[in-house]
């Protein structure tokens, strides 16, 4: 018998290690899974060999569904900011991390999408932003003297220019797809007339309507765009409009960071943010808190998904993450270095203007008359010209104050004038 368990440990000890590994699951409705495994994993491995991390991609839409279900659920999960992953806390999915260690190297406006609403729960790790801004045709620019505009007069000459010239679409954008235009486009250059967080906050406490002039501006400015974005613009959807621009047939393309691996290797890309209305204003710009993780509590490998949770605290995997997917920014505190030159340039914008997030990711988007949804339409409609700028202002007040209690003291028909 002595015999037989010398041989059985002799076997066990000759298996691969990935044999006798902890296999712990991410759900994600991303597709970066072969990315982490090439590029961020490998220096998580070196510290916890006897750990492997699986993905399992969860379709986009189905997703916020998918990871309340505590059973359904992986042994971790990827948070988007705000609602859906605090619904998943509140279902008693998510296990709380106020307190784990590495918490403290995210400063307080990176944790506040993944805490309750008092501030005093955390129950996801912020992970990465996403940053708002224009790609930019460097060939194209040079062939027709351009230069990165500043102002919004210096925007609209270049396009103009362009357009003059006749051989290139002076802007490409997804109009079909809706999220795209108010994505890209209303929350793209909308800061720069709301302040910022001063606006973005106004609406939440209710010290602003969202039909005020500064938020109509944006609709205006909007509504100028279709002669710049080329023939049956209407039909347009994001893949189409990535072909365009990678193809080298357009000079602006109104970007979100993350689609930087798209295009750095197809064109000579340049980057620059959005303009203001006359040199020396203050500038602002969309930073969005975009990815966080979390720990199924219900996992059975809550003791391994903690050591994986522990180490993306690091510095380590902070500079690993944001050059590794380039257009995804750390939110931790610490410094790194940014190899991707438009990446490391858009994240400079930090040092240059104040920063927000998403107008309508907290608070105003729960619901059936959900403020997100609505931005989709009205950006939507206004491009497509179905709709006016002030009417579209309008469906944005009278929708939020018709369930939002801080702006139903807001005469919605007043206001915009």
């Amino acid at each position: 018998m002595e015999a037989v368990k010398k041989l059985v440990a002799a076997s066990i000890a000759l298996l691969p290690l990935s044999t006798l590994a902890t296999t712990i699951t991410i759900d994600t409705w991303s597709n970066e899974g072969k990315v982490w495994q090439e590029k961020i994993l490998p220096a998580f491995y070196q510290k916890h060999p006897d750990i492997k991390v699986e993905f399992r991609e969860v379709a986009f839409g189905d997703y916020d569904q998918a990871i309340l279900n505590k059973d359904a659920t992986s042994d971790m999960l990827m948070c988007r900011p705000f609602d859906s992953s605090l619904d998943s806390y509140k279902a008693g999915v998510l296990l709380e991390v106020t307190e784990m260690e590495g918490i403290e190297n995210f400063p307080s406006f990176a944790q506040q999408p993944w805490q309750t609403e008092s501030g005093a729960t955390t129950f996801c790790l912020p992970m990465a932003s996403v940053i708002h801004g224009f790609f930019y045709n460097k060939q194209i620019f040079r062939e027709l003297g351009l230069n990165e505009p500043q102002t919004r007069d210096e925007f609209y000459q270049l396009l103009d220019t362009v357009n003059k010239d006749g051989r290139y679409d002076p802007m490409t954008m997804a109009v079909k797809d809706k999220w795209v235009p108010a994505t890209l486009a209303f929350q793209n250059i909308g800061p720069n007339y709301w302040n910022g967080e001063d606006g973005r906050v106004g609406v939440i406490q209710g010290t602003q309507p969202i039909n005020a002039p500064h938020y109509r501006a944006v609709f205006e400015e909007l509504a100028t765009w279709p002669q710049y974005l080329g023939t049956n613009y209407q039909n347009r959807t994001y893949a189409d409009s990535i072909e365009i621009f990678k193809s080298g047939k357009a000079a602006v393309y109104p970007a979100g960071s993350w689609g930087i691996p798209t295009f750095r290797d197809e064109i000579e890309l340049g980057v620059f943010k959005p303009p203001v209305a006359k040199r020396g204003d203050e500038c602002y710009f969309s930073d969005h808190t975009d990815i966080g993780i979390g720990i199924n509590k219900h996992s059975e490998n809550v003791e391994a998904a903690t050591k994986l949770l522990t180490w993306m605290t690091t510095a380590e995997f902070a500079e690993l993450l944001t050059n590794a997917l380039p257009g995804f920014f750390s939110l931790s505190n610490h410094f790194i270095e940014v190899d991707d030159p438009s990446a490391a340039t858009m994240l400079s914008w930090r040092n240059e203007c104040d920063s927000t997030i998403r107008s309508a990711a907290q608070y105003l988007s729960r619901g059936e008359n959900s403020l997100e949804d609505k931005i989709w339409n009205t950006t939507h409609g206004v491009l497509v010209g179905e709709q006016t700028p002030y009417r579209a202002a309008q469906t944005l007040q009278q929708s939020l104050s018709s369930w939002y209690p801080p702006q139903q003291k807001i005469n919605s028909e007043e206001i915009c004038y």
